[in-house]
């Protein structure tokens, strides 16, 4: 009798890939990073424990929308106060947060639990091409398509 491979948490190695978004339409890209946070690319994935990796996403205010999105594309947040909803257009946020629209797009593709809430820390989004993981080794990660 076979039985399933559990991974446990303290066996998981997790590395560290640096993908440049320079160019890339920003739903692909996002896809792929969930994935890898996720860990769903390795044989040992197991849902309900965290066997991701590290990703550190760069030139993120260079990301491409198709479309008229950047012009369409609405994101909204909320004060809480009464009247306190605030927008922004996806233009608007590559002028001022390139790095938040990039987390928001990865984020929304991840399990929304504190498992979930433990990959998103995982993820290290940065707008120009510099940023300070040298000492981490990040290995290039080429994304597919």
């Amino acid at each position: 009798m076979r039985t399933t491979y559990m991974a446990k948490p303290l066996e998981v190695e997790r590395k560290w890939y640096i993908v440049d978004a320079e160019g890339k339409t920003l739903g692909r890209l996002a896809s792929e990073v969930a994935t890898l946070i996720r860990g769903k690319h390795k044989p040992q994935f197991t849902p309900h424990v965290d066997t991701g990796d590290f990703v550190v996403i760069i030139n993120a205010e260079k990301i491409v929308l198709t479309g008229k999105k950047m012009d369409n594309k609405m994101y909204y947040r909320h004060s809480g106060h009464p009247g306190g909803l605030k927008s922004a257009t996806a233009k608007q946020m590559v002028e001022r947060r390139p790095e938040k629209m990039m987390e928001l797009a990865v984020h929304g593709m991840l399990p929304k639990t504190r498992l979930g809430n433990q990959m998103k820390l995982r993820l290290k989004v940065y707008a120009g091409s510099e940023h300070p993981h040298q000492a981490q080794n990040p290995q290039v990660y080429e994304l597919r398509g």
